[in-house]
């Protein structure tokens, strides 16, 4: 069994979630505030996990990521089933200290539901656009950089942006998700309506990710050798 790269998705996954839906639940996602500050606490785990990680699992952290990977013959079926539970394991875990701070530690939660997604104002059908769109820019980027060794260096800086730039656009339109395991661990302890919307986080991140891979495959983007 692979079980580093497991325990790799686990602790890269809690990371991602404990401190991008943190930032959220301590700063808000108020423009003027909090809004770039969670963006950039989800891309800088990102970056940090990519050196932490990378060497071990790939640093995916994410099952839409994970399934890209396998569409794209990058990753086994065995691993990829490993892969996505450790990541909901990791993102259950991180949820689960969240909501402990908040309700047992009185932290203060400014986005009311532990930073979970939430259709708003779009109505299903606009989240769920949006969050295919999201997550095609960002897993398309991730297909492309690290396809090529001499980006190795550098991909997990590129990833990490890009999970920036994703999410200024989504956090005042979903709060975005791109990431299904960070969707449902939140949601999980919040309840209510993020329970209840939260399919819609888990299918479109993924129907984005198999997008992403037949755009990648179509354009003919130079694959590692």
């Amino acid at each position: 069994m692979n079980t580093k790269k497991y325990l790799a998705e686990v602790i890269g996954t809690f990371v991602l979630v404990f401190m991008g839906c943190g930032s959220a639940i301590v700063l808000g996602a108020n423009v003027d505030t909090g809004h770039l500050a969670v963006a950039f606490a989800f891309g800088l785990s990102i970056v940090a996990m990519a050196y932490v990680i990378g060497g071990v699992s790939g640093c995916h952290i994410n099952p839409a990521v994970s399934l890209s990977m396998f569409l794209n013959k990058r990753l086994s079926a065995k691993d990829f089933v490993g892969y996505v539970i450790a990541q909901i394991i990791g993102a259950i875990v991180a949820a689960a200290l969240l909501f402990l701070l908040v309700e047992s530690f009185g932290v203060h939660d400014y986005t009311g539901g532990l930073g979970t997604n939430g259709v708003g104002e779009l109505g299903i059908g606009g989240a769920f656009i949006i969050e295919i769109v999201l997550t095609f820019i960002f897993v398309l980027t991730i297909l492309g950089v690290t396809s090529q060794e001499k980006m190795a260096n550098v991909a997990g800086i590129v990833i990490g942006l890009t999970l920036v730039f994703v999410h200024i656009v989504g956090i005042p339109l979903t709060g975005t998700s791109v990431n299904p395991a960070r969707s449902l661990g939140p949601a999980i302890f919040a309840g209510g309506a993020a329970l209840t919307d939260v399919w819609v986080f888990i299918a479109a991140p993924l129907i984005g990710a198999v997008l992403a891979s037949v755009a990648y495959r179509g354009l003919c983007v130079v694959t590692k050798k």
